[in-house]
Formats: structure tokens, C-alpha cells, sequence
């Protein structure tokens, strides 16, 4: 019964793999500017002592980058070899592109709602942020590879062949020059960023919602333009792409706390790392989707399971980040 079960969800999950959800220039041009205001937004709040206070004691960051960029994305390999009997090919390269993709953009905001160290969580957004356009690309293609070469499915997907220079030029100008924009704009004009910082917090949630709303309703107008489906097979694939994600995102907010308990952080350290590293930059992930010269249409034509994952995770981790950062905040630090 159990592996009928998980034969029908692994069918279901295929009915993902054939979309194209393609965005246009102008929205393409759209999300690339949303992405980029929001990580200027995210800039005004990090100043130079913040990195001064946090590498006085430098463990709980140097642990904090080994979670985000070591622990999770091979957590996630090793959960989706495990579930691999569930899961397309697909679904679990998606996984994998968001666990090799730098902390969100909102966990600053979740961890000082939790009470936690938002000096820690500053400093692990920069500095994850600033390391991205070189480390997402090779855990990506790392990880990616090793999945693909340990369940033998190389016939099924292409080749994992990273073009690093587009990437490495893409995640750069949506996350590297904002970030320096930010934090340039921050120390040159501090009393206009003062007045500027909160609200651009409140408005880069907004803008996020707004970028990956913009990319979900692609996504599932996709799904039902797709007339040789039935209806609710599609609502079933949407539903097992959901558990997925909610079970991904469990291991990722899993991870982060395990880890900073296993070396025996601060609580509200605990707090910050968990936040950090179970909230994912999948704008990110999804704008690198859809750019063409990475992901070419040519060879790529049946990847909408990682579009999906990578659209529904934009959309949960807003969720479960509130739920932790609510948990926490009921929770005494002594």
C-alpha cells in the first residue's frame, strides 16, 4: 500500500515536469527590479559595526555560513536520494536549487520579531548574500550532480552543465550591487536612511509578495492551460508539491537550529540561525529559472517541477517564518 501511495504521488508530481512557464521581457524586467529593491531595502539596515560586534565572537557566524552553505544543501541531497521513490527528478533538483540559494531577504525581519540576535542574522544575510554569485552556482551544480549520478537518471534530465559566468553576472547585479548600493547609501546618509528604514522593510515584503505572486500565478495559469490534464489531478500535483515544500522547509528550519544547538550557540543565536537558515532567497531561485541563458529552454524543456517548488517555497516560508518567529517570541530566552 505504501509504495502504491508513493508511486501515485511521484505521478502526480510528473504532471509538473511538462510546463513552461515562461515570463515575458517586461515581467522578467519587472522581477529583476522588484528582487534588486529589495535587497537595497534589506542593505539600509546592515552598517559596518554590526560586523565589528558579531566577529568579536566570530563562532556563531563561522557556524551560521556552515549551516546555510555546507549543512543544508547536503541535507537536502541526502532527504531527496531518501525520497527519491516519492519525488521526480525534477522536484529534487528544485529542492536543491533553493537550499544553494543565500538566506532571505525577510529573515532579518522574522528574527528581530523572535527576539533573537539581529546582529547575527544581519551579518549572515550580507555576508551568505555577498558570497552567492560564487557558492550558489557550485553547490548547485555539486549537488545537483551528485543526485543526478547516484539515482542514474542522466537519460532523464539534462546534463548538469552550469553556465557559472551568467550566473555569477546575474546574481551579482540582483543581489551584489544593490547590497553595496545599500549599504553605501546607509553610511553617506544616515539620517535620510533612518527615516527610510522601516518603511523599506514593511514595502520589501510587499515587493517580495508582490514578485513571487507575479511568478505563482505563472506557474499555475501554466497548470491550467495544460487542457490534456484533468482538473483535479492538477489540484493533487499542487497539493503534493505543497507537502513537499512544507517538509523541505521543516529540514531546513530543522537544520538550523539542530546546528546551532550542537555547537551550543546562545538562545537567541539559536533563534537567528534557525530563521536563517529555513528562510531561502527562492526569488532568487526563480529568477534564475527563468533567465534563458542558464536554464536554455533548448535543453531544459521539462523543468517545471523545479519552477514549482521554487514558486510554492517563495510563498510558504513567509508563512512558517512567521509561525517560528511567533513560537519563539512566546518562548523565555532563560
Amino acid at each position: 500500500m505504501a509504495a502504491q501511495t508513493n508511486y501515485r504521488m511521484k505521478e502526480f508530481l510528473q504532471i509538473l515536469d511538462p510546463l513552461k512557464p515562461n515570463l515575458g521581457a517586461g515581467e522578467m524586467t519587472l522581477v529583476n527590479i522588484i528582487l534588486a529593491l529589495v535587497m537595497f531595502g534589506v542593505a539600509l539596515g546592515i552598517k559596518l559595526d554590526t560586523f565589528k560586534d558579531v566577529f568579536r565572537y566570530p563562532k556563531s557566524i563561522i557556524v551560521g555560513c556552515m549551516m546555510q552553505w555546507v549543512a543544508l544543501p547536503l541535507v537536502t541531497l541526502i532527504v531527496a536520494l531518501a525520497f527519491n521513490s516519492v519525488i521526480t527528478p525534477m522536484v529534487a533538483l528544485g529542492m536543491i536549487l533553493v537550499a544553494s540559494c543565500p538566506g532571505g531577504n525577510i529573515s532579518n525581519f522574522m528574527s528581530s520579531y523572535a527576539q533573537g540576535n539581529i546582529e547575527l542574522s544581519v551579518s549572515m544575510t550580507a555576508i551568505t548574500t555577498a558570497l552567492a554569485p560564487l557558492i550558489t552556482p557550485i553547490n548547485f551544480w555539486l549537488y545537483g550532480t551528485l543526485y543526478c549520478n547516484i539515482v542514474s537518471i542522466n537519460n532523464e534530465i539534462p546534463t548538469l552543465v552550469i553556465p557559472f559566468g551568467d550566473m555569477f553576472e546575474q546574481i551579482m547585479l540582483l543581489l551584489g550591487l544593490p547590497i553595496v548600493a545599500g549599504m553605501a547609501f546607509a553610511h553617506y546618509f544616515p539620517n535620510a536612511t533612518k527615516r527610510l528604514l522601516k518603511p523599506s522593510q514593511i514595502l520589501s515584503i510587499i515587493l517580495f509578495m508582490g514578485m513571487v505572486a507575479v511568478s505563482f500565478t505563472k506557474v499555475v495559469t501554466s497548470l491550467g492551460d495544460n487542457t490534456a490534464v484533468d482538473g483535479m489531478d492538477i489540484f493533487l500535483a499542487i497539493v503534493f508539491a505543497f507537502v513537499v515544500v512544507i517538509a523541505h522547509n521543516i529540514t531546513a528550519l530543522s537544520t538550523g537550529y539542530g546546528g546551532a544547538t550542537l555547537f551550543r550557540l546562545p538562545r537567541k543565536d539559536r533563534r537567528s540561525m534557525t530563521i536563517e537558515v529555513g528562510i531561502q532567497n527562492s526569488g532568487l531561485g526563480l529568477i534564475l529559472l527563468f533567465n534563458e541563458n542558464i536554464f536554455d529552454p533548448a535543453i531544459w524543456s521539462n523543468n517545471g517541477g523545479m519552477v514549482f517548488i521554487t514558486a510554492i517555497w517563495g510563498v510558504w516560508h513567509i508563512v512558517s517564518g512567521l509561525i517560528t518567529a511567533n513560537i519563539f517570541r512566546r518562548t523565555k530566552l532563560g
